[in-house]
């Protein structure tokens, strides 16, 4: 439909992109002027309806924000809540929430691998076309994600929206004889797992590189997932190392503002876009991934990453996404080889007046919890900065990349239709969540 100079090309059915958004482009003269990545459904006021419940409430709350990463909200609610109150949980306790969450990356990740970006690279419109020409892929990373779903039935109660978690730990420990079933299972999905990387790993990348700063928890001798502190890896041109930071400092580096055309909240670093989630774990912590997972990684062409190499390009995150599910499916091997019940399900956590802050890397990114208690425990403020608001600017900045080498290099390609899926699947490298919702892409162009 067009409006005078500007043409508007809707596209009714982007599935593969959790929730609903539209992509917007102003091109001026063969240039890209402006790229917004509109986030248009209704706020969800999460924060504001968790202000007055009790503090042992947030965990089960929260994880109704998402139903693909309800452990990622829950894990970072408890131990924000805990560290308002002055407890730390480690032990077999922090070991079985570890490999709860282990469980959640092995079903997300493999989710977003088979069903949702494989796709892109295989010209297929969805996972059903996929199923015709690639059905024992698809199969494979099927049952890679029933051994996660699985993981977090016997940990959770249930596979999605687990209720079995609390501050402190868990309502109930399972015995030893109920994990080490899941062991053969988890075995058989890594080699699996091996057998995805391989896969994906001949897909055809685009040359394409994000040149800004990485943002991911780092847990020196830990692949971090649960643990450690907020690091940040300088853009390449600054030749810098990589800075930590408490927690406690991340809301002042990691500024959320409101934009116009947006109900999600944009997160800049310092001032600048960044990026959080695979890219950025896999370049801060890829020296301490599993050696199956290692040698994977250098098999599939990410190079070494116990030697620090870094991967920029955000299409072969497909890729170091299959290398963290190798990874999680070994670590959590590990855990259930040496589980030893603990002898009570959780410590104990009482209320107290004081303010709380915790971040977990969610299987898309770094997410951020902090809680303000009253004296009796009452909750009364809230903050949670997930992953997707934090990479909206430097998916933003990747569109604008993005477009405007297609523009300069094809212009016979730059048609709305070309820069349409362009746009789809520069979006999907970053398996945003927006939510759990209808899946919808509208893109504008505007031509002046």
């Amino acid at each position: 439909m067009s409006h005078g100079s500007s043409r508007v090309l809707r596209l009714d059915a982007l599935a593969r992109v959790e929730g609903e958004t539209a992509v917007r482009l102003r091109l001026q003269e063969g240039e890209v002027v402006a790229a917004e990545l509109r986030i248009y459904e209704p706020p969800r006021f999460f924060e504001a309806f968790l202000v007055g419940r009790g503090h042992t409430e947030p965990p089960d709350l929260t994880a109704r924000i998402c139903g693909i990463c309800p452990v990622a909200y829950q894990m970072t609610a408890c131990q924000a809540i805990e560290a308002a109150c002055g407890i730390t949980v480690d032990g077999p306790i922090a070991q079985l929430r570890r490999l709860l969450y282990y469980g959640e990356w092995i079903e997300s990740q493999s989710l977003h691998i088979h069903l949702l970006h494989a796709p892109d690279f295989l010209g297929c419109a969805d996972a059903v076309e996929v199923a015709r020409g690639h059905r024992g892929a698809l199969e494979r990373g099927l049952r890679i994600k029933q051994a996660g779903n699985a993981v977090v039935e016997v940990l959770g109660g249930r596979p999605i929206h687990p209720v079995n978690v609390r501050i402190g730990g868990f309502h109930r420990a399972p015995a030893r004889a109920e994990l080490s079933p899941l062991a053969e299972q988890l075995r058989r999905a890594r080699d699996e797992a091996l057998e995805t990387v391989r896969w994906v790993a001949g897909f055809d990348f685009p040359e394409a590189s994000f040149d800004g700063e990485f943002l991911a928890l780092h847990d020196p001798g830990r692949y971090a997932i649960a643990s450690g502190e907020p690091a940040v890896l300088p853009a390449p041109e600054s030749g810098g190392v990589p800075r930590g930071f408490p927690v406690t400092d991340f809301e002042h580096r990691v500024v959320e503002e409101q934009v116009p055309y947006s109900t999600a909240l944009q997160s800049r670093l310092d001032g600048r876009p960044h990026l959080t989630g695979t890219l950025a774990r896999y370049a801060l912590n890829g020296r301490w991934l599993h050696p199956t997972a290692a040698e994977a990684a250098r098999a599939s062409g990410l190079g070494d990453p116990t030697a620090g190499v870094v991967c920029r390009n955000p299409y072969r995150s497909i890729v170091v996404r299959a290398v963290e599910v190798v990874h999680a499916l070994e670590e959590a091997l590990l855990i259930i080889e040496g589980y030893r019940p603990p002898e009570r399900a959780h410590v104990t956590v009482p209320a107290r007046e004081a303010v709380g802050c915790a971040a977990t890397e969610a299987p898309r990114g770094l997410l951020y919890h902090r809680y303000a208690l009253g004296p009796d425990g009452t909750v009364t403020g809230a903050r949670i900065v997930p992953p997707t608001a934090q990479n909206q600017a430097a998916i933003e900045e990747d569109l604008r990349r993005q477009v405007g080498a297609r523009l300069a290099q094809s212009p016979a390609e730059a048609g709305d239709e070309g820069l349409a899926a362009l746009c789809e699947r520069a979006v999907r490298n970053h398996d945003p969540c927006i939510s759990c919702a209808t899946h919808f892409l509208d893109l504008t162009v505007e031509r002046e």
